[in-house]
């Protein structure tokens, strides 16, 4: 070996060395004695006491001790109340309630714990302001506040014949005014059941008007969008609405994702005259955008708008660009853009904000940085959603350490990194399989001050979950509780993905039952995540029953849900299925995503279909399907499956010319492949670009250094990096020890290669049947057939059957040895030692021995 492996850069071998030969009178059989007990098997995953904590922390926590409300005397329906104005703080409950002041934006309610009651001297205020209200409209507003929430509906018929004498409007803003928007909306909704019924309390336009703009200003989005469900506007309101009360139920739409409806009512609107103002406009493109696949209707919109003479604001060109990015349109957001500039347009933060995503979410980063750059010569501020972009951008196009850095310059300007910002390069980390990394950059979140959200908490929850390592999942979710964190639908779809592990399918039914007792029932994205789930276990019959059930269900398939199909065609290799999905998404109008795509090279790979393969990087590589660094990489990686060296090498140049940065998976791979192919040159120009790219090799690296050295002869050469990972105090896995252990019995140097299995199974780590499978093929190979049988007896004894490589192996070895009597008498005997080995590969073994005998 030229120089040394560690702390320098390991030399590469040049020219093979001779390994020494054992003595051939020395017989090194495979005895149990001499070899150290098998480390017991690992752990199954310990999903039940994740699952107990979960439902802890998903249980609704017990009711808290406040001061309750005293009412003001025993509740009557006799309506013989007598108003009491020389008592109003009893009256009104002012030591619980809080006065709503005019001055504020914001509603505050009872429960807002940084408002404090008013005192008496604000008494006379409220008196003051209430002075809009009868005599009756007071008596009614003290008899409302006596009542509990769930009893008012009841109070109201009890005493409706009066109320029909009262303007109830007033009493509506005199509950506003106090703080009980809750009680207010009762008595509203109580108004509506009365003109439905036809009795003689009518609706009319002011009361829906002050009643939208009271749960408007609560952000009670889904209270409003559900109320208009059940009644149309136009039909029960004498008098037009004004359009702010109607752009308002169109927001509550949008939020509530009732697109249909908000289309629906933005037409009702302009059919009975009405003319949408800018923000009325800038709502419906936000709710086409959401929609998705409407870039003609979204075109048209803003036609329109310039014909009405209404002149583009901040939130018109930000919705416009984030409609683009939702569908990956990104030339007709580049357009846009373009389009705003050449009228003179200075585009906002806001709207770099929203391009920033754009580039973003395409890994575009270079694209990122121009416009950061231009934001600085425009003198336009970068502001925390800027960065929190730019470190998006970062990740994607897979420069996470970049992305890390963002933090640190943030820091310095004064600008507070949120937990968006550190959850974003948490995520990447994990999922690149950095999770100490991860882990290290959580800790320092919280070290500064930064709360870790429920998202922040999934995104550890899932990388800590793919690792298997349940103990520290525990106490994540301890952590969880500590910081008042509870899971939210997210978190039990995380569950419900781990189930996606080997053996832990038969999971899925109790986790979701559990799921739904604790309030929370399954979703589009709760279905994608089964359909995932079973496909990465193989079970493609049950993730298409699960895809037929979210239909029948009512929910709608989405490019997730599609993406999920073809991750369980992945897996089998099936692209013939995988391209019907292509073809079924797109005759829906769905656009593939980067993530569909590297699924159908996936599958291509997996299935062996290089003109697939090359079909679509050609679409790739001509700009028809967009470059981006996730799907030149997924190529890199497809063609590494299929060997093709070429097809590897055309990749990764397109990477480089990208100005991507490739990630240790990439150049493990291309120095796998050159290694493969003896092309120890670029070998070493591999691995020299990982120590130049900052990065440092991992054990997937040492693995591969070592498989090539095992491969040439130097199977001391490759000890010798084993030596040298420990040395490191890094820990060799089953890989690095059966790769050194593979490249001494290749040498005939067996008893060398039963000493590392020795120092394997003391370090903890169970031999499995590669490793088998290579000692039985090291003593096939020198005809010593008695330690065959020691390996064969040592295996089933240790509850590793042998499997079909195995038997053929040894056949062969009696063939090469010209021992076609013996290969015969020994697939004849296999079912006395093995009687669990399958007849039908018995018969295949017994015909590839005779076929051998004529040969």
């Amino acid at each position: 070996m030229e120089g040394t492996f560690l702390p320098n850069r390991p030399a590469l071998p040049l020219q093979l060395t001779k390994p020494t030969q054992s003595n051939p009178q020395q017989r090194h059989g495979f005895n149990p004695t001499t070899l150290p007990p098998q480390p017991p098997s690992p752990q199954s995953f310990a999903i039940d006491p994740l699952l107990q904590h979960l439902i802890h922390l998903s249980s609704p926590p017990p009711p808290a001790t406040t001061h309750k409300q005293k009412p003001i005397q025993s509740v009557k329906t006799s309506n013989t109340h007598v108003l009491k104005t020389s008592n109003l703080s009893r009256k009104y409950g002012f030591k619980n309630t809080h006065f709503k002041k005019s001055c504020t934006s914001s509603v505050l309610t009872l429960e807002d714990p940084k408002i404090d009651s008013l005192d008496v001297d604000d008494v006379e205020n409220v008196e003051k302001s209430l002075a809009f209200l009868s005599k009756e409209g007071k008596f009614v507003l003290d008899c409302i506040l006596e009542q509990s929430l769930s009893g008012l509906n009841v109070f109201l018929y009890s005493v409706k014949f009066k109320l029909v004498e009262v303007d109830l409007v007033s009493v509506i803003k005199g509950l506003d005014l106090l703080g009980n928007w809750e009680k207010a909306l009762c008595l509203f909704e109580w108004m509506v059941e009365c003109s439905k019924s036809g009795q003689s309390l009518n609706l009319d336009n002011q009361v829906v008007e002050l009643m939208v703009k009271i749960l408007g200003r609560e952000s009670q989005h889904r209270t409003i969008s559900n109320l208009f469900d059940e009644f149309d506007v136009f039909d029960v309101v004498e008098c037009s609405l004004d359009v702010r009360a109607l752009t308002t139920i169109l927001h509550s739409h949008s939020c509530s994702r009732k697109y249909h409806k908000a289309i629906h009512m933005f037409k009702r609107m302009k059919e009975h005259g009405l003319s949408p103002n800018l923000v009325t406009y800038n709502v419906m493109l936000d709710v086409y955008g959401k929609m998705g696949r409407s870039w003609d209707k979204i075109l048209d919109l803003l036609a329109e708008m310039k014909a009405e003479g209404l002149e583009f604001d901040e939130f018109t060109c930000s919705t416009v660009i984030s409609a683009c990015g939702r569908e990956g349109l990104l030339e007709e957001a580049k357009t846009f853009f373009a389009s705003l500039k050449a009228q003179n347009y200075k585009p906002g933060t806001v709207t770099y904000n929203s391009l920033l995503q754009v580039f973003g979410k395409a890994g575009m980063y270079l694209e990122a940085l121009n416009i950061v750059k231009e934001m600085e010569e425009n003198n336009c501020p970068l502001d925390l959603v800027t960065y929190n972009e730019l470190v998006a951008a970062y990740v994607r196009a897979g420069f996470n350490e970049e992305g890390a850095n963002v933090i640190d310059t943030m820091i310095q300007k004064g600008v507070k990194p949120n937990a968006i910002t550190y959850t974003t390069v948490i995520d990447a980390y994990g999922k690149c399989g950095k999770a100490e990394k991860a882990l290290k950059l959580f800790n320092l979140m919280k070290k500064s001050g930064c709360v870790p959200n429920v998202c922040t908490y999934n995104s550890i929850l899932g990388m800590l979950g793919r690792k298997s390592r349940s103990d520290e999942m525990m106490e994540i979710l301890l952590d969880m509780k500590t910081n008042r964190v509870s899971p939210n639908r997210v978190t039990w779809n995380t569950m419900l993905a781990m189930c996606g592990n080997k053996g832990m399918h038969l999971h899925v039914n109790w986790v979701l039952r559990e799921m739904k007792s604790c309030g929370f029932d399954p979703d589009r994205d709760t279905f994608n995540t089964l359909i995932s789930a079973y496909g990465r276990c193989g079970l493609e019959v049950d993730a298409n029953e699960v895809y037929q059930e979210m239909i029948k269900v009512g929910f709608n398939p989405c490019v997730t849900t599609y993406n999920a199909l073809l991750n369980a065609l992945a897996r089998k290799g099936d692209w013939k299925a995988a391209e019907s999905v292509i073809l079924d998404m797109k005759s829906k109008g769905f656009k593939p995503s980067e993530t569909s795509y590297s699924l159908m090279l996936n599958c291509y790979s997996k299935g062996q279909n290089l003109k697939g393969l090359d079909l679509m990087a050609k679409e790739i590589y001509e700009g028809r399907i967009f470059p981006s660094w996730m799907l030149l990489r997924t190529l890199i990686l497809a063609n590494f499956k299929c060997r093709s060296l070429t097809g590897m090498e055309k990749a990764f140049h397109e990477l480089s010319k990208h100005g991507y940065k490739p990630d240790l998976v990439i150049f493990n791979s291309m120095l796998s492949i050159y290694a493969r192919n003896r092309i120890y040159d670029e070998a070493r120009k591999m691995l020299n670009l990982i120590y130049n790219s900052g990065l440092q090799p991992d054990l997937v690296t040492f693995n591969t250094l070592m498989d090539m050295y095992a491969r040439t002869g130097e199977c001391w050469e490759a000890e010798e990096i084993l030596k040298n990972i420990q040395k490191l105090g890094r820990q060799p896995d089953l890989v690095s020890y059966n790769t050194v252990i593979k490249g001494f019995c290749r040498q005939g140097l067996m008893e060398e290669a039963r000493r590392v299995l020795s120092e394997m199974t003391n370090n903890g780590i169970r031999p499995c049947i590669v490793t088998y499978n290579t000692f039985v093929a090291g003593f096939a190979a020198q005809g010593l057939f008695s330690e065959v049988n020691d390996v064969i007896s040592y295996m089933i004894e240790h509850s590793c059957k042998p499997n079909m490589l195995t038997y053929k192996t040894i056949v062969d070895g009696y063939c090469r040895a010209k021992k076609y009597q013996e290969a015969l008498e020994f697939v004849g005997n296999i079912r006395k030692t093995d009687s669990s080995f399958d007849e039908q590969n018995l018969r295949t073994l017994a015909s590839h021995a005779r076929s051998s005998v004529v040969l």
